[in-house]
């Protein structure tokens, strides 16, 4: 019996949409899945849809909840980690994002101090994101201690950042997770080819990953891509602000790259695209992406509605188990049919050997040429009973893309690195000083008092202060 522990379950919609891909895998049925989180309302609306989800679908499961990560740990074979540090008193993550943002803002940082025109997705907060950081090494060394034999499935942003800090910190077994390699299905479907027929392959990292092969039925499929640009690019617009595969800024960052961005890449391509609303909105169309003051905002407002419709649902299930979740709710309770999430597939390739093809973030390896080995990269990996087998990447990746995107967007992630470890404040203030929206020492100062002394971010200032 296979033992799935999800760590951080209290995430409802998500957790349901890899119960619903659980529920196709017949081979998986009789195992064990454990949800966990420290949120005891949130736990038990989770336990209560999901138990209600698999019998709609027939789906064969024991199902167990727990506060408490030591117990749902034990005998442990996979654990799916989208677990977000919350700060006290909200009822969410993205509170402490925004509130750390507007502290940004306020000091002349556009977005916060986390966005660097590399990384603008508005979850991804890397240098100021101590808590997430310690929330995500902690549960890493309580796995090495508890499951040492299990895998974590990495999940909760910044995949990049967090996969690599526990390979380093740990012997934990980690792979990073993200869904932007699906966006090579919709530039597929868009200009006109049938993805039964694709030859495709992505490299870069997490949230940085471009098309470096893209052919069909034998044929190199990148001239059909630049007829269709040429021909249909201008009438181009967003159907929301998700929509950006065909987006000015992803045509630009092809034209200078030469090779495709894929998924979140369109979103961080740099300054170019981001100097404000106005810019934003050139680049990314009416809306200016998901990625700004007006469109993020609305967005954690849907979430916040979904959740709690999600457990007012629950309430509601738990008084009248007649109640069916497909029929209140079919866009969050499928029919037994996959998403183009990649966890279950990837267990159910290690468990029963059903060889798949996925794209996860694991240690390069000479995968990438000028990329370090030990560098954690996004990249198609072969899965199978006797573990990971990326791929060589070929065609490999333009020069520009190298040196102009990955090498910078790594280099950052070693200098979050490097202030998390060393607990060494003045690591903050020269990642500061190196960013193009700083005047003065004295504003690098200001911006990380300010956050250090919010209420949330006690320990972060604790552990500033060590040296």
């Amino acid at each position: 019996m296979v033992n799935i522990v999800f760590v951080g379950a209290g995430s409802v919609r998500y957790t349901l949409k890899l119960v619903g891909d659980l529920s196709t895998q017949k081979n998986l049925y009789g195992s064990k899945l454990t949800l966990m989180d420290v949120d005891e309302e949130r736990l038990q609306a989770t336990y209560i849809l999901v138990r209600k989800y698999l019998s709609e679908l027939n789906a064969q499961f024991e199902i167990e909840s727990t506060t408490q990560l030591e117990r749902a740990l034990e005998g442990a074979d996979f654990i799916i980690n989208t677990a977000l540090a919350r700060a006290e008193g909200h009822e969410d993550g993205y509170v402490q994002y925004e509130i750390v943002r507007n502290v940004g803002e306020k000091h002349g940082y556009y977005r916060g101090i986390d966005n660097d025109g590399l990384n603008m997705v508005s979850d991804y907060y890397t240098i100021s994101n101590y808590n997430q950081l310690k929330l995500s090494l902690d549960i890493a060394k309580t796995v090495e201690k508890f499951a040492p034999d299990a895998w974590i499935l990495q999940t909760a942003n910044p995949v990049f950042e967090i996969t690599q800090l526990v390979k380093r910190l740990t012997e934990a077994k980690i792979v990073g997770f993200c869904h932007g390699y699906a966006h090579v299905f919709n530039l597929a479907r868009t200009i006109g080819l049938d993805i039964e027929k694709l030859d495709w392959q992505v490299a870069g990292v997490n949230h940085a990953i471009w098309l470096n092969r893209f052919k069909c039925d034998g044929k190199d499929a990148y001239p059909l891509l630049n007829e269709w640009i040429e021909k249909h690019s201008k009438d181009w617009k967003p159907k929301d602000p998700w929509d950006l595969d065909f987006s000015p800024a992803a045509i630009d960052l092809y034209r200078f790259y030469g090779m495709y961005p894929i998924g979140d890449t369109v979103r961080s391509g740099g300054w170019k695209y981001h100097f404000d609303l106005q810019t934003k909105r050139k680049w990314y169309g009416e809306y200016g992406g998901i990625d700004n003051e007006v469109e993020r905002l609305k967005f954690y407002e849907q979430l916040r509605q979904t959740r709690k419709k999600l457990l007012q649902l629950a309430k509601e299930v738990e008084k009248d188990p007649s109640i069916k979740l497909r029929k209140v709710w079919p866009e969050v309770f499928r029919s037994a049919d996959s998403s183009i999430e990649q966890h279950i597939p990837f267990i159910n390739a290690i468990v029963n050997g059903e060889k798949a093809r996925l794209v996860l973030n694991v240690e390069n390896n000479g995968a990438i040429p000028d990329i370090p080995n030990d560098i954690v990269v996004e990249i198609p990996v072969i899965v199978d009973k006797n573990g990971l087998h990326p791929e060589k990447i070929d065609p490999p990746l333009t020069d520009r893309i190298v040196k102009f995107y990955l090498l910078p967007r790594i280099l950052r992630m070693e200098w979050a690195l490097e202030a998390f470890i060393s607990a060494d404040r003045r690591v903050l203030e020269e990642i500061l000083l190196r960013n193009p929206r700083t005047r003065s020492y004295e504003q690098v100062q200001r911006v990380i008092d300010e956050i250090l002394s919010l209420s949330f971010n006690e320990k972060m200032k604790e552990h500033y202060l060590k040296k």
